[in-house]
């Protein structure tokens, strides 16, 4: 991917245009309108846009986002920040150069084809005024990719390449620290390389910001940072064990499936793709002739027992149906298949994953989503994730001379209650920084806070 560069901002309202209201894009302009900025979502198709202004607080415009005159009748020359997110990839690069030479600041353009991000220097994309290339399907692809790398843990995510790495983990009764505050855990095990920044207590929607008070309670969700060999302690305090992953089973031949089959044959891992259409599973061979494709239904028990499903270290279904890939998941989990990831449009099966018996949900709209927001926040933000079933976002900042943290003890900030430091990235190393440590500028900073602490911990590091 393109590096990312910090926009400026100053006290206006920040405009930003999205063309393209299908899925991906309503859920950009619905979670974009909750900021309080100034969005114009531009389509085709009326009903689209009738739907969006009967749900969103934003401005619509109707008509075709590469005509010249639409765009200029969108304000495109005042704009902060166009996304193109129209079904076409060729549509929504012309449409970003021109907003660029419209006098748009920065241009994001949806694509599907992996060529483009992965193209050699010699291709520029900047160049022609694409500042950056996103494909949702290469997004969902290397989030599988690091579950699995991660399998203890059901959800993911590294920093700077893993000088810091955030995981979660569901807490048993049997966990050493169940039943201890915070700061009682940290006695405990004061040698420990890592630090809760967020729990989802058990059958609850409720997030918690943990503090020194907080109990750790069974059933509890827990989200860390930590170093890399913190990563394994938390699987012997939690009692997960990383098995090795190497026999997955993906159903569905998606570009997400085959993005991600590639990926592992590569890695030498035994993967079997199960794809119905027989046209497509040919074709599916061809292209990657080491990967064993068989045509069949996936939702049929028979046929995965008969595919020696029992013996899948894990199960991915990335078919268009979400429901299709919930039941395939559980019936891959009630054959002992241990690790199983399921891809779902519909956001409310996310507050469903643990109590149905799924380890883990992706949703391609809320990859894009976490990506694009890096360009929304205040402050030199560089990357960005919001955690799953969690009301909080976890945020990488860099630390500038000027920024009211530079230079100051961790213990000393007026850091809001509902947000916290869960570590620091110095000259590429990962600190879990305690209250003692004094922040520099240069510093990469890692914040997890909740929605209405995120402009007070943004002005922080302005």
């Amino acid at each position: 991917m393109f590096p990312i560069f910090a926009l400026s901002f100053r006290t206006y309202i920040m405009k930003i245009i999205i063309a393209g209201a299908g899925e991906v894009g309503f859920h950009l302009a619905k979670l974009l309108s909750y900021e309080s900025l100034d969005i114009t979502l531009i389509d085709t198709l009326k009903d689209r846009l009738n739907y969006a202004e009967g749900h969103l607080d934003i401005k619509t415009l109707r008509g075709n986002a590469s005509s010249l005159a639409v765009l200029k009748e969108s304000d495109t020359s005042e704009s902060d920040l166009f996304i193109a997110v129209t079904a076409s990839e060729s549509v929504n690069i012309t449409i970003c150069a021109l907003a660029k030479q419209l006098g748009c600041k920065r241009t994001i353009a949806r694509i599907s084809n992996t060529e483009f991000t992965n193209a050699d220097q010699s291709i520029s994309f900047q160049d022609i005024g694409v500042d950056e290339l996103i494909s949702p399907e290469e997004l969902a692809a290397d989030e599988i990719q690091q579950l699995l790398d991660q399998s203890a843990f059901t959800n993911s995510y590294e920093f700077e390449e893993g000088a810091l790495t955030m995981i979660g983990t569901q807490l048993g009764a049997e966990v050493p620290f169940v039943g201890k505050t915070v700061k009682e855990a940290a006695s405990v095990f004061p040698d420990v390389h890592f630090m809760p920044v967020a729990i989802q207590r058990k059958g609850t929607q409720f997030t918690l910001i943990p503090r020194g008070d907080t109990l750790f309670e069974a059933g509890d969700t827990v989200f860390f940072i930590t170093l890399k060999e913190g990563v394994e302690e938390i699987q012997k305090l939690s009692g997960k064990s990383n098995k090795p992953i190497k026999n997955v089973m993906i159903l569905g031949g998606s570009k997400i499936g085959v993005n991600t089959a590639r990926e592992l044959c590569e890695k030498k891992f035994r993967v079997i793709l199960l794809e119905q259409n027989k046209i497509k599973a040919m074709e599916i061979w061809e292209e990657l002739p080491d990967l064993t494709v068989i045509h069949g239904d996936g939702r049929s028990s028979e046929l995965l027992e008969e595919e020696s499903i029992e013996s899948m270290d894990a199960f991915i279904s990335v078919t268009e149906n979400s429901e299709t890939n919930i039941m395939s998941c559980l019936m891959a989990s009630s054959k002992g298949v241990e690790k199983t990831i399921a891809l779902v449009e519909n956001m409310d099966y996310f507050h469903l994953s643990q109590a149905i018996g799924i380890d883990t949900l992706i949703n391609k709209k809320l990859l894009t989503a976490n990506t694009i927001f890096r360009y929304i926040r205040r402050g030199d933000v560089v990357d960005m994730t919001t955690l799953n079933n969690l009301n909080a976002e976890i945020l990488e900042f860099v630390v500038h001379p000027r920024s009211k943290v530079a230079n100051q003890k961790i213990k000393d900030l007026d850091f809001p209650r509902m947000a916290s430091i869960g570590g620091v990235i110095r000259s590429g190393e990962g600190i879990i920084a305690l209250g003692d440590y004094t922040i520099k500028p240069g510093d990469r900073v890692v914040v997890c806070a909740m929605p209405r602490a995120i402009k007070r911990v943004e002005s922080m590091f302005l």
